[in-house]
């Protein structure tokens, strides 16, 4: 397996960088988040103008399939038992019933989920300063998943990284930059605007379908943390991408995941990982549109750190 450590590409941050970087992020972000975080860039008049994005009424899955077996990258998949009724002891008369249960690791490095904005705790707190210590035995007591339990739903966009470079998608290790993300929407005939949802393609899961899976925990391509500063510019109100947005191996000086500290803890975004894209592109190129309306419903579960999500792309 190639990977690509970023020599080749935007240069590695140092601590005080990084840090100047947060501090220039923060600023943009909190001059409107507060306990929904970047939510609250997201206003009814952006829904309505957001339910004019369908025109065919046709509806796409942004979620893959949950894995339930081990492979690299996913030691610990989602577990599915069947705890009712199966072949084999089905009466032929009267009534019964099939069911079943799951378990996983929210935030692992295979399923789609979306992070709440307790998920991340940098220097002792959460986002807007929250206390670390509202993250109980029992659940976070403030900013959890229940923050979008009324879900969220505004115009998607999704930036083709691997189209606009030509290839089919970005090598383990490879950066996304902001130029790049200005590039496709120019390639992409759209302008990333306040409250958008945005998607960020990278070719993950045509990666893992056409060569099979490897250790994303160690190698995987994603943004660079300075193209976060696009997305502060834009005030995006949501960030996804079909890997876990940040890249490995990492190259910010004691922070391996720098997007998720500037995207969760700095600017509020709630992130939404390991996403898949493949169904929607086609759809995308043969329209020449990149925008839609997305709904994006996480699970009630007040207390956690994260959901599993399956976001809806309506063209």
């Amino acid at each position: 397996m190639t990977t690509h450590t970023g020599s080749d590409g935007p240069p590695p941050l140092s601590s005080a960088e990084f840090r100047a970087l947060y501090q220039r992020v923060r600023r943009e972000a909190l001059r409107d988040t507060a306990d929904r975080g970047a939510l609250d860039t997201l206003a009814p008049t952006q829904v309505l103008a957001a339910a004019g994005e369908v025109r065919s009424g046709r509806t796409v899955t942004l979620a893959a399939v949950m894995e339930t077996r081990v492979r690299p990258g996913n030691p610990e998949p989602c577990e599915h038992q069947m705890t009712g009724v199966v072949d084999g002891n089905i009466e032929a008369n009267g009534l019964q019933f099939a069911a079943d249960r799951f378990a996983m690791n929210v935030h692992g490095d295979a399923d789609s989920h979306i992070d709440a904005l307790c998920h991340v705790v940098y220097d002792g707190t959460l986002h807007n300063g929250v206390a670390a210590s509202s993250l109980t035995v029992t659940g976070a007591t403030k900013l959890s998943i229940d923050v979008a339990r009324d879900g969220i739903v505004g115009r998607g966009v999704l930036l083709d990284i691997p189209r606009l470079r030509g290839v089919p998608w970005l090598e383990p290790g490879d950066h996304v930059t902001g130029e790049e993300l200005a590039a496709a929407e120019t390639a992409q005939h759209l302008r990333v605007t306040r409250g958008d949802l945005l998607f960020v393609r990278v070719g993950h899961r045509r990666r893992h379908r056409e060569l099979g899976p490897w250790n994303a925990t160690k190698a995987r391509a994603g943004l660079h943390p300075t193209a976060m500063e696009f997305l502060a510019d834009r005030q995006v109100a949501v960030l996804g991408s079909d890997g876990n947005n940040d890249t490995a191996p990492g190259t910010t000086e004691g922070v391996a995941f720098p997007v998720h500290v500037l995207g969760i803890h700095a600017m509020g975004l709630h992130l939404l990982d390991y996403l898949q894209f493949e169904d929607l592109v086609p759809i995308c190129e043969e329209q020449d549109r990149w925008s839609f309306l997305c709904v994006i419903a996480p699970l009630r579960l007040p207390g956690a750190t994260g959901s599993p999500v399956n976001p809806i792309a309506i063209l």
